[in-house]
């Protein structure tokens, strides 16, 4: 048996966060109407 730990390649550290550039960074994945982005919602 093995244990998974979900964990980012390099540390990053979020001081403030941005709705608005999180917001364009997410339409650059699919579009402002994606399916997959609302799926990514769902999850967070």
């Amino acid at each position: 048996m093995w244990n998974y730990e979900k964990r980012l390649q390099y540390p990053v550290h979020i001081k403030t966060p941005n709705a608005k550039i999180a917001k364009i960074i997410l339409t650059q994945y699919g579009g402002p109407y994606s399916r997959n982005l609302e799926r990514f919602f769902y999850l967070f």
